[in-house]
């Protein structure tokens, strides 16, 4: 290489540098990095994968895909196997390589699924950090099926560098949820050692109060005062609760069986093809199943509820029922309390969708599809 090349393919990796250090969301930052490779290489297409370790895969940033690879919001992208993953998954990809025909095209021409502007192979640069893997930059061009050496060893520099910058970004993630979970704790603790106490003296008060009393106006009024302190004190304990699960480091079922005790409720569990779940997901869970466990306590007027958790494909479905007097639901408008509202953020920013069904006299049933 000459040393304007490399002075070329230096300024190259400033500018994807640059760019990778510049935000902290993933999908946006991969997105522009393959705009400005393709910018800067005169390359046509691209499209990054994230692969997790079971294998499961998205498609995190695509420029300029071809009709038949675009169709259907990307659908052909989004599921089946490859070439490329398949060797990604089993190890035998650890390199840049030249150069893969794809399958995905060939199934395209094959079932005449649409134009495929002339592709039909690509380079393929596993995304890694040391020995962490976490997808996989494919690389193409109209007629293009050959890639030499430097082209290479570029892709394969720019691809270290975006292993790097996602490992940055899940080791910042890490901390800041270690950092949330410490905060919580603390929050959690100093509610039980002052305000928990305080209402708990109160009531002891108040009780003490309607005992000593000779008036019977006087008595209502502490035991007035005695069941409001009671009942504060129980929704304080439920929202430590929310702060700092009991029972959650034994497993999700065992913290929804403890939480449904603890507000008096009789839950049915039900758990199906449910072995371990990412800690992410399986804490999303817990946070929906206690707003939904705590709305039903509140509102319903039953003391059941039913709570089904399965895993379907590369999916877990999340099904909450009560047999209670449900409300009138119209999907079209707005989530009728900031309860669901909670429940169904915290599903979709786990990637998942969320529905509810309810009618008035009727009962309520609430479904999380969530991707795992």
């Amino acid at each position: 290489m000459d040393a304007e090349s490399r002075l070329q393919e230096l300024g190259i990796l400033k500018e994807i540098a640059e760019l990778l250090n510049k935000g902290k969301d993933t999908d946006e930052i991969l997105s522009d990095v393959l705009a400005k490779l393709l910018h800067v290489t005169g390359l046509k297409t691209g499209w990054i994968f994230l692969i997790g370790p079971d294998g499961f895969y998205t498609l995190s940033a695509k420029k300029e895909l071809p009709e038949a690879l675009s169709r259907s919001n990307f659908a052909p992208m989004c599921s089946g196997d490859c070439w490329c993953i398949e060797r990604y998954t089993d190890g035998r990809l650890d390199k840049a390589t030249n150069i893969i025909e794809c399958k995905r095209l060939e199934d395209a021409i094959l079932n005449n699924l649409g134009d495929t502007g002339s592709l039909t192979h690509h380079a393929t640069v596993p995304l890694r950090a040391g020995d962490e893997k976490f997808g996989l930059l494919n690389v193409g061009s109209p007629h293009k099926t050959h890639f030499d050496k430097e082209e290479l060893a570029l892709l394969e520099s720019v691809a270290l560098q975006i292993g790097s910058s996602l490992k940055r970004i899940k080791l910042a993630q890490q901390e800041q949820e270690l950092a949330l979970t410490a905060e919580r704790n603390r929050l959690a603790r100093d509610l039980h050692d002052s305000v928990n106490q305080l209402l708990f003296s109160v009531s002891l008060t108040a009780k003490g109060g309607a005992a000593m009393a000779e008036s019977a106006e006087i008595k209502e009024t502490f035991s007035y005062i005695q069941e409001l302190a009671q009942e504060a004190l129980n929704e304080m304990r439920a929202l430590i609760w929310q702060l700092k699960p009991r029972g959650l480091e034994n497993g999700i079922v065992s913290a929804l069986r403890g939480y449904a005790q603890m507000l008096g409720l009789e839950l049915e569990m039900r758990v199906k093809g449910i072995v371990n779940l990412p800690g992410k997901i399986e804490e999303g869970i817990w946070r929906i199943g206690q707003e939904a466990m705590a709305n039903c306590k509140k509102h319903s007027g039953q003391d059941k509820i039913v709570i089904e958790l399965a895993a379907v494909k590369n999916n877990v479905v999340l099904e909450i029922r009560d047999p209670g007097c449900g409300f009138h639901f119209d999907e079209k408008n707005e989530m009728p309390s900031l309860g669901l509202k909670s429940m169904k953020d915290r599903t979709e920013g786990l990637d998942g969708q969320f529905w509810i069904e309810s009618t008035a006299g009727a009962g309520t049933r609430l479904i999380a599809i969530i991707p795992i």
